[in-house]
């Protein structure tokens, strides 16, 4: 039995824990068996044994999070209803025990006036009466979950088969019940073509790839990929609702930006760009994928994505949809973005003149070297404490030689004499140290001024790393100190002069 774990969708942008689809009118209903009013909202009775006196759960699934959807009161005769004004979102559903452990799946469709029979003696045995979606639905889980149960114990057999030709039989025997389960799925397709079921299997289905035909005589060894990507998402559009009322689009739609689209930026804010304006009528499922590229490039996994945040940002919050924002998170996202337009792979670095140890200015721009390494840190953080002599490790054992120079901001006005002793313990020598005073700080902020290390620079956290050129243009960033020494050996090797 699967218990119900409600998961908190943590984010930059949409800190927020759902617990329920409906705050009004759920969860407050009288037990009762039937209802006469008008099929308005939603009005599922169930009749749920043992359990009486207590209160059950409808759940559903918010993308990859489990959330709940409405509650009834059971009676002393298990029997209680759910019940709002208000709509479910179409998709699929489950019950919930009073101790959070989920009974069974079931659909909701726009018709949403049906009963539910059942007893946790014999879970599935469940009835529901009065929903032919849920007919189909039940008819094609039974037959696939027998199918299922086979494959498995096929697969099972073929995983300890002692000889090879056990091995080939169960092999055989398997990839056989295989297409019965994909016969099965094209036969509800085909049998119920506007069929919730018929939605959903078409969802879940991934394209097979096809032969590498042969062109002028050779292999298209690219052909089979183009295939899959360019049939991936057949017979589904991104303006549905029900996408996220399932547990399996979320994991199909990152299985999608992982294989079949390049990390390039302006591959990925291709992809976006049609998914989003595709959606932008689905009144749920819009703001979940904005949501969800916005925390994940906001914070991008690999170097120069961050792009792809600014292009978000400028091309949908920008034009209206901060109105799904609270004030807070409007603020955080705007200030962010515009922190990020600051520093981009490419640009020039922002100025940063600011004051050394005996408190006297230096500038960013007087280092004169082929390569500058800038380094936002922390004099009081644990990770900064053990990355920048690993620093000065890389530095004095080859980035010196390679005209290396490193510019070193302490991001703590307050830890001044921290500071200098960690640079004196640690023996950080040859570099530029500076950080910026309280004061100079405060006439940034007075004068409304873009603040230099923070939103210049985008600095929030520590440490945090910017390697540029001979003119102080950004070439990397946001990167481990082992690829920031990689990609100085590669530039060094593809600089080097050809003998």
């Amino acid at each position: 039995m699967r218990k119900l774990v409600f998961a908190c969708m943590a984010g930059f942008i949409l800190p927020i824990c759902l617990i329920a689809q409906n705050t009004k009118g759920a969860g407050n209903t009288k037990a009762k068996t039937s209802t006469s009013a008008a099929p308005v909202g939603h009005a599922i009775e169930i009749v749920l044994k043992p359990y009486k006196n207590t209160k059950v759960y409808i759940g559903t699934n918010y993308g990859r999070n489990r959330v709940l959807a409405d509650s009834a009161l059971l009676n002393e005769k298990s029997e209680g209803v759910f019940k709002s004004k208000t709509k479910l979102t179409p998709g699929i559903y489950f019950i919930v025990s009073p101790t959070y452990s989920i009974l069974f799946d079931f659909l909701v469709d726009e018709s949403q006036h049906f009963k539910i029979i059942a007893d946790t003696v014999s879970i599935n045995t469940f009835q529901i009466i009065g929903s032919k979606e849920n007919d189909i639905f039940k008819a094609y889980s039974k037959s696939i979950n027998d199918l299922g149960m086979q494959l498995t114990s096929l697969e099972n057999k073929y995983k300890t088969a002692t000889n090879a030709k056990d091995s080939a039989s169960f092999k055989e025997l398997y990839l056989t019940k295989d297409k019965e389960v994909k016969a099965a799925r094209t036969n509800v397709i085909n049998t119920y073509p506007g069929s919730m079921t018929s939605f959903f299997l078409n969802v879940m289905q991934r394209p097979e790839a096809p032969a590498m035909p042969i062109i002028n005589g050779k292999l298209d060894s690219l052909y089979p990929y183009y295939y899959v990507k360019n049939h991936f998402w057949d017979n589904v559009v991104f303006n549905d609702n029900r996408l996220i009322r399932t547990p399996f689009f979320e994991d199909k739609l990152d299985e999608y930006f992982k294989n079949y689209v390049s990390r390039e930026p302006d591959s990925i804010i291709e992809e976006l760009q049609y998914i989003l304006t595709v959606a932008k009528t689905g009144k749920e499922i819009y703001p979940f994928l904005l949501f969800k590229f916005t925390n994940k490039y906001i914070s991008p996994e690999f170097m120069g994505q961050e792009k792809v945040f600014i292009h978000l940002f400028q091309n949908f919050f920008a034009k209206g949809d901060t109105v799904l924002l609270n004030e807070a998170s409007k603020k955080s996202i705007t200030e962010r973005a515009y922190s990020m337009m600051a520093n981009q792979l490419g640009l020039a670095a922002p100025s940063l003149i600011i004051n050394n140890p005996e408190n006297k200015k230096v500038s960013l721009y007087d280092q004169k070297a082929p390569y500058t390494f800038l380094a936002f840190w922390d004099p009081t953080c644990s990770h900064c404490k053990v990355e920048i002599p690993r620093l000065d490790s890389f530095y004095k054992a080859s980035w010196k030689s390679l005209n290396v120079k490193i510019f070193s901001v302490n991001t703590n006005f307050n830890e001044i004499t921290a500071w200098k002793t960690f640079i004196q313990e640690n023996h950080l020598e040859n570099w530029t140290h500076a950080y910026q005073t309280e004061e100079d700080l405060n006439k940034e902020i007075k004068a409304g001024l873009p603040t230099t290390i923070r939103q210049k620079y985008d600095v929030f956290k520590t440490p945090t790393f910017y390697l540029l050129d001979a003119d102080k243009k950004i070439i990397a960033k946001n990167l481990s100190l082992e690829q920031f020494n990689d990609f100085l050996q590669n530039a060094n090797n593809k600089s080097a002069p050809k003998k």
